[in-house]
């Protein structure tokens, strides 16, 4: 897939869907179009593989990218594989070959001062000579950026690694399952992760560091049914809402019932992308400021445009969520 220089593509990896690699039905599955709003999919051969099982998983890991690449490219979502270490990045794209040209790009776990600069070198150096450039989506989640003794310095760090090879940088993405089990702590159904205040200041923290210049990924939802009106989808629901608020773009998901969710809380409302529109086309030479289009705020063209081109950008990609009147709502 020929992905370079496309804008939109951060804001295509959308609800991310994790699998182990050893889930050896996934292809098929794919395939028969089994997964609804399945926009992208990590293949995992790190947390979700056991130590002993890893020599197993990355060979289920060669057939299922064998198999994905017999599949007509307009029903691959974006394709990535979750790996352990440099070391490991660099075993995986030499025992996939030919076969790596079905990826979109690499998730690298627990990225930190430690390992940031090797991985740097390594992607910049798989990109050497590639027609389709393979990108790499970080995970901040280790106890470096989480220690508020040090957060500043290691956050600011890994950033100033990232914008050296800002072009293979597809989207920063955030551990918070992992920062939660630094300090023991879980969050149930009915709550949030801006819920826990010491993970809510860490992710607050990389969005103040990353937010600007990148598109960041929110945390984790663990929980997931059959039922959407349960309280784990009103739980997703409510933290999509608060993701949103706070500035992040996309989710990690653990099952496919959460994708659809995730995938109609992209979309902007009618009023935003209204709204958004206006602003980027603003044509008084006078005055900044005008009512919105349904005349229920203000909108300022100097404070307003970066927001305006997020709103376009998810509009583009997964279409616009209309809203209901506030007559149906008392209903």
């Amino acid at each position: 897939m020929n992905l370079a220089d496309d804008s939109l593509l951060p804001y295509k990896v959308g609800g991310l869907l994790y699998t182990p690699a050893v889930n050896t039905q996934v292809a098929e599955k794919i395939k028969n179009g089994c997964f609804k709003c399945l926009t992208s999919m990590a293949l995992c051969l790190e947390d979700t593989v056991l130590d002993g099982a890893l020599e197993y998983a990355e060979r289920c890991l060669v057939n299922t990218v064998a198999q994905l690449s017999e599949i007509d490219e307009g029903k691959l979502p974006l394709v990535f594989v979750r790996i352990r270490t440099p070391r490991h990045l660099l075993h995986i794209h030499s025992l996939l070959g030919e076969k790596e040209r079905v990826l979109t790009g690499y998730i690298l776990p627990k990225f930190d001062g430690s390992n940031a600069e090797e991985y740097a070198q390594i992607i910049t150096d798989l990109n050497s000579g590639r027609e389709n450039r393979l990108y790499i989506m970080p995970i901040i989640e280790s106890k470096t950026a989480a220690d508020i003794s040090n957060r500043t310095s290691s956050l600011c760090g890994i950033k100033a690694v990232l914008d050296d090879i800002k072009p293979f940088v597809l989207n920063v993405r955030v551990g918070g399952n992992d920062f939660s089990n630094l300090y023991g702590l879980r969050r149930n159904s009915s709550q949030t992760i801006y819920d826990i205040g010491v993970i809510r200041d860490i992710l607050s923290d990389i969005i103040n560091v990353f937010g600007s210049d990148y598109a960041v990924s929110a945390a984790v939802w663990e929980y997931f049914g059959d039922d959407v009106n349960d309280a784990w989808a009103r739980g997703l629901r409510k933290e999509l809402e608060l993701d949103k608020l706070n500035g992040f773009i996309g989710k990690t998901a653990v099952h496919p019932s959460q994708l659809p969710i995730i995938f109609n809380a992209m979309k902007p409302l009618r009023s935003d992308y209204e709204d958004a529109k206006n602003i980027l086309s603003w044509n008084d030479e006078n005055s900044g400021v005008a009512k919105s289009a349904d005349s229920s705020r203000m909108n300022e063209v100097k404070c307003h445009g970066k927001w305006a081109q997020r709103v376009l950008k998810l509009a583009q990609v997964y279409g616009i969520q209309e809203e209901v009147s506030s007559e149906i709502k008392r209903i």
